[in-house]
C-alpha cells in the first residue's frame, strides 16, 4: 500500500453493525473504499451494505484476505480490538475511537506494532488518499489528487486544511489525521518519514497543538531528513497551563508542551509556520514556492 491506502487496500470494518459503522461504511463505500469485509460477534452471515459480516476478524481476514481495518468498537474494548486485529495479521490498523483509555493503549500498542501491524489513532479522523481510498470519517468531498501530504493531531483542522489547499490548487497525496491521544501509534515524526520516501509526496502540511514534545520531535527530523518543504500550524497559543484543550494530549503540564516553544522550534528548522488557522494552506504555498 502506498501511505498507507490505495487502490489495493482491502479493508474491514469492526464492529460493522453498530450505528456508526453502519453509517461510516456506507460512507468509505459512496467514496470508492474497496471494503471487503464487517466483524460483530455473534452477527455472522449478516450483511451491511452488501458487505458479509463475520464472527471475528480472524474469521473475516482468512475468507476475504483483508489487509487493512477500521475500528468503531466501543472505548472500553478499543484496544481489544486492536490487538484482535494485528493477531489475525492486518498490515493497516485505523483506530477511530475516542477515550481509549491510556493505559490500555500502552500494553496493547507494543503489542500489534511487534506483530508487524502500522497504527493510526485512536481518537483519529482516518486516512486519506485522495482519488484512491478513504479509511476512516473525514469529508472526501473537499479532497483534491495532487503532491501535498497533510499530517494532524486535529481532526476537524485536518479537513480545514485540505479545503484550504484545495481551493489553491495544492491538491494532495495523502491526509493522515494521527489522533490527539497521549499515546498513538504513527507520530509525526513517523508520517514524516514515509512522506520523505514517498514518491508521489512533494510537499508537507503539518498541524499540531499544544501538549506534549511531538512537535519538537518532528522539527529536529525536518532539519536533518526532511529534503522537501515543509509547513505547519499549531493550535491552542492562547490556552493556559493546566488547561486541557480537547484531546487528551492537549495540555501544557510542567512548563512544557506550550505553543511558543514548538513554533520556535519549527521556525528553527526552517519550516513555514502559518499565525492562524485561516493561513495554514497559504503557508504551505509559501514554502513551495520559497523552496523554488
Amino acid at each position: 500500500m502506498s501511505i498507507w491506502c490505495d487502490d489495493n487496500t482491502r479493508l474491514l470494518v469492526q464492529n460493522i453493525t453498530g450505528r456508526t459503522g453502519r453509517f461510516h461504511t456506507a460512507a468509505m463505500l459512496a467514496d470508492g473504499t474497496k471494503i471487503v469485509a464487517g466483524s460483530a460477534p455473534g452477527k455472522a452471515g449478516q450483511e451491511v451494505e452488501g458487505v458479509p459480516v463475520y464472527n471475528t476478524v480472524t474469521e473475516a481476514v482468512a475468507e476475504t484476505d483483508a489487509n487493512a481495518s477500521i475500528i468503531f468498537v466501543p472505548a472500553p474494548g478499543g484496544a481489544d480490538a486492536l490487538l484482535e486485529a494485528a493477531y489475525a495479521g492486518v498490515e493497516l490498523i485505523v483506530v477511530i475511537t475516542e477515550g481509549v483509555p491510556t493505559l490500555d493503549m500502552v500494553r496493547a500498542l507494543p503489542v500489534a506494532q511487534a506483530l508487524g501491524a502500522r497504527i493510526i489513532g485512536p481518537n483519529c479522523p482516518g486516512i486519506v488518499s485522495p482519488g484512491k481510498c478513504k479509511i476512516g470519517i473525514m469529508p472526501y468531498y473537499i479532497h483534491q489528487p495532487g503532491s501535498v501530504g497533510v499530517i494532524s493531531r486535529s481532526g476537524t483542522l485536518t479537513y480545514e486544511a485540505v479545503d484550504q489547499l484545495t481551493r489553491l490548487g495544492l491538491g494532495q497525496s495523502t491526509c493522515i489525521g494521527i489522533g490527539g491521544d497521549p499515546v498513538i501509534g504513527s507520530p509525526f515524526v513517523d508520517v514524516l518519514a514515509a512522506f520523505e520516501d514517498d514518491p508521489d509526496t512533494s510537499a508537507v502540511l503539518m498541524i499540531g497543538e499544544i501538549g506534549g514534545s511531538a512537535e519538537e520531535e518532528a522539527a529536529a527530523f525536518v532539519a536533518d531528513e526532511m529534503t522537501k518543504p515543509v509547513a505547519a500550524f499549531i493550535a491552542g497559543q492562547t490556552a493556559p497551563p493546566g488547561k486541557r484543550m480537547g484531546h487528551a494530549g492537549a495540555i501544557i503540564a510542567g512548563g512544557k508542551g506550550t505553543a511558543a516553544d514548538k513554533i520556535a522550534a519549527l521556525r528553527e528548522a526552517n519550516i513555514v509556520v502559518a499565525e492562524s488557522p485561516a493561513d495554514m494552506g497559504t503557508a504551505m504555498k509559501q514554502a513551495i514556492d520559497d523552496r523554488k
